[in-house]
């Protein structure tokens, strides 16, 4: 009888401490992470060359692995939705919003950001009465920037294979020397600016029932 009682008490010790770790928001999501293949990786930098400091102009991240700085006012909630605190800090999150997807990205040099005072004076905001910067430090060694969502029309997901990534690479290589200035900076704009636009363009470029790079040459990657 003791022996049942104890066993009893520890359960309910137990169930409360899990209470208790979700009351405080402690409860945490396990996130889906998967490392660049080194095969993937590499025929990307043949692709698409490397930057002044010898890394490659291209790369291809997983949506969860890729964080990136946010500053502002953030509000901390239990499992119920209930208000735990409010706090204005830099955060390291996610960047993108499909995090279950592959993210194609391209290096942007410093000097695109402008000067550290520039920066600062365009990202740098205010809430609770403190100053934080929005986007983060200033990228001193520049920063890789969105450039194409590996998914299908209706965002179904798609498995990662070098031979679309660096033909995308190609793609968006060629299409940086047409046209004017303002087409490849809108090349280059965050997703939420021509995203949907620029992806139809590159499916039909990987369309097998259309001639590869509309009859452009390129360069075939082993």
């Amino acid at each position: 009888m003791l022996a049942a009682r104890s066993l009893v008490l520890h359960l309910l010790y137990f169930l409360y401490l899990i209470y208790l770790i979700s009351s405080i928001g402690m409860i945490q999501v396990i996130r889906e992470k998967h490392d660049t293949p080194e095969n993937v990786a590499r025929r990307l930098s043949l692709a698409g060359g490397v930057n002044r400091y010898g890394e490659p102009n291209y790369r291809v991240v997983w949506g969860w692995n890729r964080l990136g700085w946010i500053g502002g006012k953030f509000e901390d909630r239990d499992a119920a939705g209930n208000l735990l605190r409010e706090v204005v800090e830099l955060r390291w999150e996610p960047k993108y919003p499909q995090v279950n997807r592959w993210h194609v990205e391209r290096w942007v040099p410093p000097e695109a950001y402008g000067s550290p005072a520039t920066w600062y004076s365009q990202t740098i905001e205010r809430a609770g009465g403190k100053s934080v910067a929005a986007l983060g430090p200033y990228p001193d060694r520049g920063e890789y920037e969105h450039c194409f969502t590996l998914q299908g029309p209706r965002g179904e997901f798609l498995q990662l294979t070098p031979t679309i990534v660096a033909y995308v690479a190609h793609a968006i290589e060629w299409s940086r020397g047409q046209g004017s200035a303002k087409q490849r900076a809108g090349l280059y704009e965050r997703e939420e600016r021509e995203d949907r636009a620029y992806e139809q363009w590159a499916y039909d470029l990987m369309d097998d029932s259309v001639p590869a790079m509309h009859g452009l040459p390129f360069v075939t990657v082993k």
